[in-house]
């Protein structure tokens, strides 16, 4: 819905298993890793030596967008749950080579032979960063929380609409009863907080969580203003070991330009988001690497089909003439996207159909050309317009059906420089087809806001999409408008259609693959029709780091993956000083530890080998 509004929620196994267990340790570690069921175990190992928190460099990252906030509960925009990720962990997460389903907080799961009641099974020894125990009842706190209470439905409301009660028959036992069976596993993507820290507030949805913060993640939030960014500290804690850093402080930079710069002097260590143009320059610059990683992520353009909140009242400013379907086709048709790709992204990226990118095949929508009614065709969009009675005034600019001219407004952020580079041409685009533009760049915070509240015409909006579709649709359900006042749940653009509710609703239950698949499919095309979110793009995630300080960067998936825009904390967690590094292989007796895997010996620490033959990928992409 929103410009930065990402949605880093999956949910799961396409059709999930009727038992599922994976061991905690070294499969566990072996599944997240990619090694799949390898045979892992130990020889001998040597006497490691860990280095002192304070020792280890802090890894700075550049932050160019707006953090809505660092509640887990209510952080939707891709600054704040990126964050969040790092901090607390989900029963089950995905894996950064293939993106299937690996532990997360749990270590296994079932689901009943009806398939209404899975059970998570979490592990004895679990810590929270502040050394309490993880146990059931804080993932029963969590899940409850956001069931009853409707200020906490912000970020995760869909994830649990299909829950009838949570148990925590003992410590170490979860047991999620839904209504019916659904094909999404109810324990991916959902963060899960301490009780003992989140019970004890007067009001959790005030609880702004930006210091001294209890996490299970591999990072912990130690303090944040707007100034100064947010510093996180490494969680000793964490289930698959302490980061090789101190920390990572997220630095705050008015815009790309800035933090590319930053990045150049060696005031930052990495940055994601690059303009097609920075990264082409910093592929020459000495001491850093770049990445070009297939995204997960589509760009498009929203249109305002009539903005409502959840009771049916309208909400905002939005032009009455688009309340029009044909209105809004027409203006999809004068939207040239090949151009797009070719001229503002430089050619990395590809065209869209649906919203599921080409990285998830199972969902994606493999349009032909006679299928993409809405193709650019300002010759078709006119005669659409024509048809309609929407008149050409003597200046070329049509009027509505009150004789009002159609002028309209696009809102871009101004922190991104390819929005204005889009709406350079889509405004004479529009203008072809007698539709007035009045463009504006607005801070991240702005479009948020204004677009929350249905007061826009267009604007430039975008979503991360998770290996699993589930949430991605379940926004663009009629329930998930807003409040009136903004908040509530989440739309993607404010678009309600009940066939779509059907077809939803459709695709969450069905466990057969090939027909779950068809059922998203056909949800994409009727959101493709509705011309309320006008999907342009998929484009690369270009990052740059620097390499003379920090390798081992895992890269989800392994294949042409990214760094940073992750449904998981592995990038970041897998950083590892240069210097630590060199001296892992100067010393090969200092923390090497000697496994059989799948019946050959492998000198070398496990993580540490597959870190590097990653990272190895990443510096060799285009």
């Amino acid at each position: 819905m929103n410009l930065q509004r990402i949605a880093e929620r999956g949910q799961g196994l396409e059709t999930p298993p009727k038992s599922l267990k994976i061991r905690r340790g070294l499969r566990g570690l072996a599944a997240v890793m990619g090694i799949g069921a390898l045979a892992l175990l130990p020889v001998a190992s040597a006497s490691a030596t860990t280095t002192a928190a304070a020792d280890r460099p802090t890894l700075k990252v550049a932050l160019t967008g707006d953090i809505d906030s660092l509640n887990p509960f209510l952080a939707v925009l891709s600054s704040g749950t990126s964050i969040m990720r790092f901090q607390y962990e989900p029963l089950v997460q995905f894996s950064a080579a293939t993106n299937d389903m690996v532990p997360g907080m749990a270590d296994s799961w079932s689901t009943s032979p009806d398939g209404k009641a899975w059970t998570f099974k979490l592990p004895a020894d679990a810590k929270w960063s502040d050394g309490e125990a993880i146990t059931s009842a804080d993932v029963k706190w969590t899940f409850d929380a956001v069931m009853e209470q409707d200020a906490l439905k912000m970020a995760n409301g869909s994830l649990v609409e299909n829950f009838v009660s949570v148990e925590a028959p003992d410590d170490t036992t979860v047991v999620i009863n839904l209504k019916s069976a659904q094909a999404p596993n109810p324990g991916t993507e959902f963060p899960i907080v301490p009780e003992h820290v989140w019970a004890a507030l007067p009001d959790a949805a005030a609880f702004d969580n930006a210091a001294d913060t209890v996490g299970s993640g591999p990072y912990i939030i130690k303090k944040y203003d707007k100034t100064s960014g947010v510093q996180l500290v490494t969680n000793e804690n964490y289930r698959l070991g302490a980061a090789k850093v101190a920390g990572v402080t997220y630095v705050p930079y008015k815009n790309g330009d800035a933090a590319v710069q930053a990045l150049k002097t060696g005031e930052i260590d990495i940055v994601s988001g690059l303009t097609p143009a920075q990264y082409e320059a910093l592929q020459s610059v000495a001491g850093i690497s770049t990445n070009a990683g297939e995204g997960r992520r589509y760009s498009a353009v929203a249109i305002n089909p009539g903005a409502k909140d959840v009771t049916g009242a309208d909400l905002g400013d939005g032009n009455p003439v688009l309340r029009d379907k044909t209105v809004r086709q027409a203006i999809v048709r004068a939207i040239d996207n090949e151009t797009i790709v070719e001229k503002v992204k430089q050619g990395l990226g590809s065209t869209a159909t649906g919203e599921i990118p080409m990285t998830y095949p199972l969902y994606h929508w493999k349009a032909t050309a006679e299928e993409l009614k809405l193709s650019f065709d300002p010759a078709a969009a006119n005669k659409m317009l024509d048809d309609a009675g929407y008149a050409k005034g003597p200046d070329g600019i049509r009027v509505d059906k009150d004789g009002k001219k159609i002028s309209l407004r696009l809102m871009g952020r101004s922190t991104d420089p390819t929005h204005q580079q889009m709406a350079d041409f889509i405004k004479p685009w529009l203008k072809d087809i007698g539709i007035d533009i009045t463009v504006s760049m607005k801070s991240p915070a702005q479009v948020n806001d204004e677009s929350v509240l249905g007061q826009y015409d267009l604007y430039f909006t975008g979503w991360g999409i998770g290996p699993d579709p589930d949430f991605q649709l379940s926004i663009n359900q009629c329930s998930s408008r807003p409040n009136a006042d903004g908040t509530g749940a989440t739309s993607e653009s404010n678009w309600c259609d009940p066939e779509f509710d059907k077809l939803y609703t459709a695709q969450h239950a069905e466990l057969d693959q090939a027909k779950r698949s068809e059922l998203v499919i056909a949800a994409q095309k009727l959101v493709y029709e509705g011309a309320a979110n006008n999907v342009m793009y998929y484009g690369k995630a270009l990052e740059a780091y620097r390499s003379d300080r920090f390798t081992g960067f895992v890269t989800q998936p392994t294949e042409n993956g990214v760094i940073m825009d992750q449904s998981g904390p592995w990038g970041l967690h897998s950083a590892t000083p240069v210097a630590a590094d060199a001296q892992n292989q100067d010393n090969g007796s200092n923390g090497t530890i000697w496994w059989i895997v799948g019946g050959v010996v492998v000198v070398g620490a496990i993580v540490t080998v597959l870190m590097r033959r990653k990272s190895a990928n990443s510096d060799e992409q285009e």
